[in-house]
């Protein structure tokens, strides 16, 4: 069994088995219940239609249905729950608006860096879960910071032709790539981290 670095989640409520109709939103709720548990106790090749159905009270065609994957479900169950966590604020204050938001990034990363990595990596060979992993995560949470670096410009906190695509690359980039190919096991993605990236940034490298 694959452990995880993530915390285990309380017992997901199971549906209780009866004739009358469910409601839909009360079956899926239970499947991602399922699901993020799964997630936690085994990782990624833990979750399994057949485990989670068992798991949640639901039936397996019923997954089928709404996920074609269980990668698809486990992408789903995991970062849905990620929406407020990472949820950007907007201050006025650029630099500690980027600080919050890296800090709540590098602190999901410590305590569940290990099933992130295991998402990506699935995606590589999983042509589905790799669309699912763009357009319903990595996109939507780049046009998040573009759009708040964009009103920073347009209060004049950057200058008019900064490349805002190249500043969410430089920041939330070299977060993934530390988490994702960690050749400085000394140097943890960590808050320390997330700060000497917005330094360089606000202050520059040059002598």
């Amino acid at each position: 069994m694959e452990q995880t670095d993530i915390d285990t989640p309380p017992p997901p409520p199971l549906l209780k088995p009866g004739r009358g109709r469910r409601r839909a939103e009360d079956v899926r709720q239970a499947a991602l219940a399922a699901t993020s548990a799964l997630l936690f106790e085994e990782g990624i090749r833990g979750v399994t239609f057949e485990k989670v159905a068992g798991r949640a009270g639901v039936s397996k065609m019923t997954l089928y249905k709404w996920w074609s994957t269980p990668g698809r479900l486990a992408f789903e169950a995991y970062f849905s729950a990620l929406e407020e966590t990472l949820a950007f604020p907007d201050t006025g204050d650029l630099r500690a608006d980027l600080t919050t938001q890296l800090h709540a990034l590098v602190g999901l990363f410590q305590r569940s860096g290990a099933t992130i990595a295991q998402i990506v990596g699935a995606a590589q060979s999983e042509p589905e879960l790799i669309e699912a992993l763009s357009n319903q995560y990595v996109r939507r949470r780049r046009q998040l910071a573009v759009d708040r670096l964009t009103a920073a410009r347009e209060a004049g906190q950057l200058r008019p032709g900064a490349d805002l695509d190249a500043i969410v690359d430089q920041l939330w980039g070299a977060c993934y790539h530390r988490l994702m190919l960690p050749a400085l096991p000394e140097h943890p993605v960590d808050t320390a981290f997330a700060d000497a990236l917005i330094a360089n940034l606000f202050g520059g490298i040059a002598a």
